[in-house]
């Protein structure tokens, strides 16, 4: 019986600082949010395999909040409760809200959702236009999902 209450303890330690960690970063970080989908996600800068295990991550050299296209990667897993397991189910029409660093909001509308090869690295160029471009794993982790939203306004 203590076994099972040490180990209560200890995964319910674990998810309360997960989620603390988690508050932390969203107070010092810009911020994604899709309020249909349940997704609410510290944005840090990079993609790297270390920062993506934390928040969802910013490609460097990609748009800034409400310029450009500014691309996001976060993980999803059929398994773990990843920041992006409900992107799948983005549709068009559907509101996306970053918030800065300084909180300042910028409101995008979801323009488009598709697949592509993890190669097709032409998601990240700039279009021309200010969008926000939000990438992660298909369920099989063999593509990568896309969904695209323009700039408000």
């Amino acid at each position: 019986m203590a076994s099972g209450i040490a180990m209560i303890v200890f995964f319910g330690g674990r998810k309360i600082l997960r989620e603390y960690q988690k508050y932390k970063l969203m107070q010092e970080n810009p911020v994604i949010e899709i309020a249909e989908l349940g997704i609410k996600a510290p944005v840090l800068e990079g993609t790297d395999s270390a920062t993506i295990a934390m928040a969802a991550g910013h490609f460097t050299g990609t748009g800034a909040p409400g310029e450009g296209n500014y691309c996001i990667a976060a993980h999803s897993s059929t398994i773990y409760k990843e920041y992006f397991n409900e992107l799948k189910n983005a549709r068009k029409g559907m509101k996306i809200t970053l918030f800065d660093r300084q909180k300042n909001r910028y409101d995008y509308t979801v323009c488009d959702s598709f697949i592509v090869a993890p190669a097709d690295t032409w998601v990240l160029d700039d279009k021309g236009d200010s969008r926000i471009t939000l990438i992660t794993c298909t369920d099989n982790g063999a593509q990568r999902r896309v969904v695209v939203g323009k700039l408000d306004g």
